[in-house]
């Protein structure tokens, strides 16, 4: 199993690689979708602290569901996702190593960035690092999760609208204790609580997403 996932996850790392622009166009939209709201509503310190946990996780979640519609449907298309569902390895290794490539193509990048954008909502030291935290753990979730969305609605007829509908209910946890954590930190109550919820979501999802997944593919290629 560790082998197949290994595989599986160095596989999807070496397409996404020659398909830069796929990742590039995510990592832009997030940029541009933070940076317009400073733009549009102006220059106020205390509006720009208060908004900007928010609008930067929910440019995070925009762009993560951004990029999961092709997660399965590229392998499906060509018909490499069918040799691998056949392979003897277990169901949930494919899942767990497209997903890990799915987050370290998508969601590190908006990490790396994350800092940057957050200077411009004037957010200070500490809560740029309680907002990264949180983006670390958070992040994960919403690829879990939309891992078991993109392979429930894979190969339906307009099924990245019908993904949206499906997963966006189901990011609302990690919305709300991500900019919780970081609200709690600019007012000084401490961040631990938040990010102990954050971390016990992701647990969770870990626990149950990649095998609602697994079925989800035999299903849809059935």
């Amino acid at each position: 199993m560790g082998r197949f996932l290994r595989s599986v996850l160095l596989r999807d790392l070496t397409l996404a690689s020659r398909r830069r622009g796929d990742w590039l166009t995510t990592l832009a939209f997030f940029v541009v979708v933070s940076s317009l709201f400073p733009l549009s509503i102006g220059s106020e310190p205390e509006l720009l602290r208060r908004i900007g946990p928010g609008v930067l996780w929910v440019a995070a979640t925009l762009a993560s569901l951004l990029s999961l519609s092709r997660l399965f449907d590229d392998d499906h298309r060509d018909g490499s996702l069918e040799q691998l569902v056949l392979s003897p390895a277990p169901l949930t290794a494919l899942v767990l190593g497209k997903t890990a490539a799915h987050w370290l193509v998508y969601g590190v990048p908006l990490l790396l960035v994350t800092p940057l954008l957050g200077l411009q909502f004037h957010l200070s030291g500490a809560a740029i690092g309680v907002l990264v935290v949180s983006l670390l753990l958070g992040t994960p979730v919403l690829s879990l999760l939309g891992a078991a969305g993109a392979a429930l609605t894979l190969g339906l007829r307009g099924g990245g609208v019908l993904l949206a509908l499906l997963i966006l209910p189901l990011y609302v946890p990690a919305l709300i204790f991500g900019t919780g954590a970081v609200a709690a930190a600019t007012a000084g109550t401490g961040a631990e609580a938040h990010l102990s919820l954050l971390g016990a979501f992701l647990l969770i999802t870990f626990t149950v997403a990649p095998w609602i997944a697994a079925a989800s593919l035999k299903v849809s290629l059935e």
